[in-house]
Order: C-alpha cells, then structure tokens, then sequence
C-alpha cells in the first residue's frame, strides 16, 4: 500500500469517526426526550455502525482473521443475550455489560505496557504510561463493581450494605496506596512496573467490590448510572493508549453524561454524590434498624376495587417492579382506557430514581400506548395526592414508603417518595406482605385507608377490569 494511499484511508476513517461522534452526540440529545428517544436509538445505532466499519478498514488493522473471529463471538453472544433478556432484567445486563468495558480496559492497559514495537522516550513515555496506569485503575474498579452490582440486582447478592469496621480508612488507604503505586510505576523498569501494575489492580479490583457492596439497594440506580460514567471514562483512556480519536470522544461523552446522571439523581434521591460513589465514603453511620410490622393489613378483593374506581373522580396509578415481573403493562392500559371512558381522570405516578428498575415504567407504559400527557413524575403529583380518591400502587414497595419521611433510622431515611398514603384510598397489589429491594418494612401497608389486594398483578388488574366490565 503506498503512502498516498494510507493518508487518504487516513482521511476517510477519520472523517467517519467525526461522523459517528457526532451521531453519538445527537443520539444523547434523542434521550432525554421520551417523544425523541426512538430517534436517538437509531442516531446511535447508525453511528456505531459507521465506527466499526471505519474500524475494519483502518490501515492499522493487519490481522482480519482475529478480528473476524472476535466480532462473529461477540455478535453471536450480543445476540443470544439481547433475544432473551427480558424488561425486568435489563438493569443487570446493563451491569455486566459495564464489566465488559472495564474488562477490556484492564486488559488493553497490559497489552500496551508490554507492546514490543513501543519506542517512546522521555515525557512521550511517561504521558503514555500515565494513560496506561489509569486505564486500568479505572476499568479494574469498572469490572468488579458491575459485577457485584450485577449480583446484587440479579438477585444473587444481597441488598443490604456491607458495613466493614473502618471501612472509610480502608477506602482512603485504598486511594492513598495506588497513589504511591503510581509514583512507583513511572519511575520503574519493565520488570518492577510489572509488578507495580499488577499490585495496583489488585487493590483495584478489591475497591470495586467494596465500593459497591457498602451501597444498599435503595441508592442501585445510582450506582449503575456512576458505573456507566465509569466504564465511558474506561473508555476514553483506552482510547489514549490506542490513539482512537473515536475512543476518546465517545468515551468522554458517555464518562461525563453518566457522572452529571449519578449527581442529578443523587440530588432526587437527597443522597450525598461523594459518599454514593465512594460507597459510602464520609458518612458517619449507616441506616439505623428498621421497626417491626405495627398493625393490622386489611385485604379487600378486586370486585371492590372496581367499584371504589367507577365511583371515584381521580384515580392515580402507581406502577412499580411488580407490574413488570408480572408484564400486567397491557391490562393496566385497559383499565385506563375502561375508567377513561367512563369519566374517570386517571393519571399515572412516577418516581424518577429509586427501585430496581429507573425510568423503565416509562417504558413500559410507553409499550402498552399509555398515553405521555397521564404520566407525571414525583414532583408533579405529590402535592395532589390529597384530592385523589383512589391511588392503585402495583407491585412498588420502597417508592411509596412513608418511613423514607417519618422514620429517621429508616435506611432510606430522606429519600423523596410518592406520598400516596395521602389520597382518600389506597389500593396496594402485592402477592405478599414481603418488603421492596431495600429490604426495608413499609408503614403503608398498615395505614387505616390502605387495602391490600394480594395475587399476581395481572391476574388482579384483569379481575379489577372483568368487575368494572358487568358493573
């Protein structure tokens, strides 16, 4: 290949880069709209597209064969897990996905630092060890944190937080030592930078898993979205050490989308962004003992529930984890238009952050054409509450935990949450008495106006529609 040849190749991967950054750009801005979205999925697929292409044919690729056999594996595995992964598991592949990405700068960080062709000298060598120290810093707490946080969302870790005796000084020592590694690193041959390297991810990895079992399940969706921030800064400093312009770009919009995410939902969530992302880093104490069931739960059937929903003004629909599990998305919209119908005014509550499953209700209404304009977010409801009638809560716990508010050794104390005990009627299906993903005992089960309608919530949003029906 002569030279006019690879600096025109040159030029064009590099203008496709630009392309797919730019794509990438748009794809976010898609995002953050729900009536946008679907467009901003396909701006990101497009520029995805563009950048693997860009890729095989970059002149620095000389070995087609791994490069084949790579992406025919991951294709092969990306499909298989994306047919069945269901709605209610979407939140953990997120998670394990994040390790990939940590995993992979982990392992390039090695690869570099051990490139025989490598030829830098001087402050060329040290700018690029630094890069090299980093990436791996960053995908090593990258890959054990997601997948603790895949374990503890899946179900196979338990929610509650890992409180170490002196658990801030073992962080701080933690920080403190890769400190000193660094210093020791650049300063280092190959063979004692080995060494310091290998020791760094080791502590690394140990900080991962730390940093995230310290945090409970009711702050999980920050995690996944510090995590997602994580993973595009894994990526950006694989991007250095590769001298992927694309890497870097890419990198830092996902490194810097995710960071502003965590802290805006730290700030919904009344949690403080440091301690979050630092599992708990500066805190003084953890969440106190919860109190023990305080009353009776009074069960009521779904014939009942019908009749309170025809004979009621404002109907609020709470839809939680449950209502997923159970995929009672469909019915739910049947019931809305049924009630719609009939004069009812029926909206639809949704908290912005906590649960196992952020933001996807949206979706999951959106699936079953719930219309935009009857879905309202937290701060948009709570203060109309008081003159709703009826407030339907289907299969959410923590969001509608009034020991958020009243209990200060709740260890969800002061997170914000749907005050649905303030309507008129509360209607709460759960097929049991069991506590939400927090592990925390919820008050409003035992409230005076609150009335339990126990089974699958399918089943009991079909039986609520079949007695609306021949009522």
């Amino acid at each position: 290949m002569t030279i006019e040849t690879l600096s025109s190749s040159g030029g064009t991967i590099s203008a496709a880069y630009i392309v797919s950054a730019i794509l990438f750009i748009l794809s976010l801005s898609g995002l953050s709209n729900q009536e946008t979205s679907r467009r901003g999925n396909m701006y990101g697929i497009i520029g995805m597209a563009i950048a693997i292409i860009a890729t095989i044919f970059n002149p620095a690729v000389n070995s087609y064969a791994w490069l084949i056999v790579a992406m025919v594996v991951g294709g092969g595995i990306g499909s298989r897990m994306a047919a069945k992964v269901e709605m209610t598991q979407m939140p953990e592949l997120v998670a394990i996905l994040h390790s990939f990405v940590g995993m992979a700068a982990v392992l390039v960080g090695f690869a570099t630092y051990f490139d025989p062709t490598s030829a830098l000298v001087g402050a060329a060598k040290t700018i690029h060890n630094v890069e090299i120290y980093l990436g791996v810093l960053i995908g090593a707490v990258t890959f054990t944190g997601s997948v603790v946080a895949f374990g503890k969302l899946s179900g196979k870790i338990g929610s509650k937080p890992l409180m170490l005796p002196a658990r801030h000084f073992l962080n701080l020592g933690i920080l403190i030592a890769c400190i000193l590694i660094g210093s020791w690193f650049l300063g280092a041959d190959t063979g004692a930078g080995t060494v310091a390297l290998l020791l760094m991810t080791l502590l690394a990895f140990a900080f991962g898993v730390h940093m995230v079992m310290a945090i409970g399940g009711a702050d999980m969706p920050v995690v996944i979205s510090m995590l997602n921030s994580y993973s595009g800064w894994a990526a950006a400093a694989t991007g250095f050490m590769l001298s992927n312009d694309l890497l870097i770009i890419v990198g830092a919009l996902v490194g810097s989308s995710g960071a502003i995410l965590s802290y805006i939902m730290c700030r919904a969530m009344n949690r403080n962004f440091v301690s979050v992302i630092m599992g708990g880093f500066g805190t003084t104490s953890g969440g106190g003992e919860e109190e023990g069931e305080q009353g009776e739960a009074i069960a009521i059937q779904a014939d009942e529930v019908a009749q309170m929903c025809a004979d009621a003004d404002q109907v609020v629909i709470v839809p939680g984890y449950g209502m997923a599990v159970a995929n009672a998305q469909h019915p739910v919209s049947d019931l809305t238009k049924m009630l719609l119908d009939r004069g009812v005014n029926v909206r639809f509550a949704i908290h912005p952050v906590a649960g196992r499953m952020p933001g996807h209700m949206n979706v999951l209404l959106a699936e079953a054409n719930v219309s935009y304009d009857l879905v309202l977010e937290m701060d948009e409801i709570n203060d109309e509450l008081d003159k709703v009638d009826v407030v339907i809560v289907i299969g959410a716990n923590d969001i509608v935990n009034p020991a958020a508010l009243e209990n200060p050794n709740s260890p969800i104390a002061g997170m914000p949450v749907l005050e649905v005990w303030n309507a008129k009627t509360v209607i709460v299906s759960k097929r049991s008495m069991a506590t939400g993903y927090a592990g925390v005992e919820n008050p409003l089960f035992f409230k005076d106006n609150t009335r339990m309608l126990f089974g699958d919530a399918k089943d009991s949003v079909d039986a609520i529609r079949q007695a609306l029906s021949t009522s």
